[in-house]
């Protein structure tokens, strides 16, 4: 045995005795998480060579984004389904209403007779929405919707032709579509396929009820996937129900168990290997994806190695990173030739935007962002707009032209989540001032106050996920050179109210007049160390 193969094996073996993942110089071979950022409740299909794959990005806009692959690995963004999920108040934040933790939630993705489909469901617009098209890097993606929203739904096309949805939570549903998608088929099944999914625990009920649907079909019998958790503990479990026939009976048993780690489907592979996708809450940074390995024993997935799921696959890891996110964020200077697109597919807005209050064309070179209304905090703000945070250290800068701000405006660079905080400048009084905030007990706190006598000014945020404790680190910059701490370090917490991992965002809110203006210059992200700055 040579040394190489020794090392090699003695890597693997590591890894999975001690269930640490290993950076791509330790092994060859692709590792978990697949990628260290928040991408929950992933849909995956194949078409031909190529995988894609849908998520959740709830509040955001544009939103339901799709991602691209050709080695289940490495991913890198296509584009979104939608723009806007819906044009009302709550995605206005207008009047005090909002959609945090709520837009569009848990999507399905399907490929049939040539054409992409890619749905979801929203309590916010109280609709189930089908976008379909040919080319999903392209577009254009075209909607249809109807009413109810069908919670945590799977699309399925049957060998048949007969197209349905399954859905629901605890309770888990069968309802027959039209064969247009246009709605609810009258007169078409509409069942329960499983009582309560939950019952394979035994008498231990509670929990998680079961949801999360993902239906599909294997040598003509048909697999549904569902997270549950017992009552006597919180924590995700991957449950698979199988059937003869798509209306059941059903029969169903614990899949996976394993630190939490479920919700998600069946892949395969063109050479016949199977897998699943599955997420994992992993605190601050959101819920991470993970690839387990699947073999088949008497008609049944059987996931993971000895029930658990390895932190090395059997995959060549071709240029994956640490972080996996190489494809999905992205540094941008904001230069921008004719022809090039607005923003680059990383960035998301918080809600949807207000589009003559931003400019890439105003200042060329630079993210202009104005206000037109007046709020008091950051989470009311429109226009911030947001890529991801990623593990296991991350961090972002910018450089921002702050000479058009009036008093009451606040401008700069967020952490964003419930409990946020940001470094940037506040003017009052005519004054500008280097400012800290942290809301990390869900009141907003200027923790640090500096005089600034210049007009531009560098930002920075470090997050530090892992070890823990979770926390961010700011600080500014003059040249751009020489960092100065700033504050305190902001604890990083996951919280319900917002259902997403921390987002870097690039802010201007204004609560006194509205009409200021501020030039951001560039937005840079590199992978952190526990040091910060």
């Amino acid at each position: 045995m040579s040394r190489s193969i020794a090392s090699l094996l003695l890597a693997l073996v590591l890894a999975c005795a001690t269930s640490q993942p290993l950076s791509a110089a330790q092994v060859s071979l692709a590792h978990n998480p697949l990628i260290w950022a928040d991408v929950p409740d992933m849909a995956v299909i194949r078409v031909g060579k190529t995988y894609y794959m849908s998520s959740t990005t709830m509040h955001m806009s544009p939103g339901l984004p799709i991602m691209k692959s050709t080695d289940l690995v490495n991913w890198r963004m296509a584009s979104y389904a939608y723009q806007t999920l819906a044009d009302n108040e709550a995605l206005r934040l207008e009047n005090g209403r909002n959609a945090y933790g709520a837009g569009s939630w848990a999507s399905s993705l399907r490929y049939h007779d040539g054409m992409f489909y890619a749905s979801t469901f929203s309590s916010t617009s109280g609709r189930t929405h089908i976008y379909s098209t040919r080319d999903p890097e392209r577009g254009p993606w075209k909607e249809t919707s109807f009413e109810p929203a069908m919670h945590d739904h799977s699309l399925f096309f049957d060998d048949d032709g007969r197209v349905y949805m399954v859905w629901g939570g605890g309770r888990i549903m069968l309802t027959e579509l039209n064969a247009d998608l246009s709605g609810i088929k009258p007169g078409g099944v509409n069942k329960v396929l499983i009582e309560n999914v939950n019952t394979v625990f035994g008498s231990d009920l509670g929990g998680l009820n079961g949801e999360g649907s993902q239906l599909l079909k294997v040598d003509g019998r048909y697999y549904l996937f569902n997270i549950a958790s017992p009552g006597s503990r919180w924590a995700r479990t991957v449950i698979i129900s199988r059937a003869d026939t798509i209306d059941g009976p059903y029969e169903s048993r614990i899949a996976l168990d394993d630190r939490g780690i479920a919700q998600g489907g069946l892949i395969d592979t063109p050479q016949g290997k199977w897998y699943a996708y599955l997420f994992k809450d992993n605190g601050a940074v959101g819920r991470i994806p993970y690839l387990v390995p699947v073999t088949w024993k008497d008609g049944w997935p059987v996931l993971g190695k000895d029930g658990k799921v390895p932190m090395v696959l059997d995959i060549p890891a071709d240029g994956q990173s640490v972080s996996g996110v190489s494809g999905i964020v992205a540094s941008d200077e904001f230069d921008r030739r004719p022809g090039d697109p607005d923003l680059p597919l990383a960035w998301q807005w918080n809600h949807n935007p207000r589009p003559s209050d931003w400019s890439l064309t105003k200042r060329p070179g630079y993210l202009s962002l104005v206000t037109s209304r007046i709020v008091a905090t950051l989470a009311e703000a429109s226009n911030t707009l947001t890529q991801r945070t990623f593990g296991p250290n991350s961090s972002a800068t910018t450089r921002i032209d702050v000479s058009g701000m009036k008093d009451g405006d606040w401008a700069g660079l967020a952490v964003f989540q419930k409990r946020y905080g940001f470094v940037g400048v506040k003017m009052s009084d005519g004054a500008r001032s280097l400012v800290m905030v942290s809301a990390d007990t869900d009141k907003p706190e200027e923790v640090a106050s500096i005089p600034l006598s210049g007009k531009t000014v560098h930002l920075k945020v470090d997050c530090e996920f892992e070890p823990g404790p979770e926390v961010a680190r700011f600080s500014y910059s003059l040249d751009g050179r020489s960092w100065t701490p700033i504050g305190r370090p902001s604890r990083l917490s996951y919280t319900m109210p917002h259902f997403m991992g921390y987002r870097f965002g690039l802010f201007f809110y204004s609560t006194q007049t509205a009409g200021g203006r501020v030039d951001f210059d560039y937005y840079r992200i590199a992978q952190g160390a526990k040091d910060g700055n």
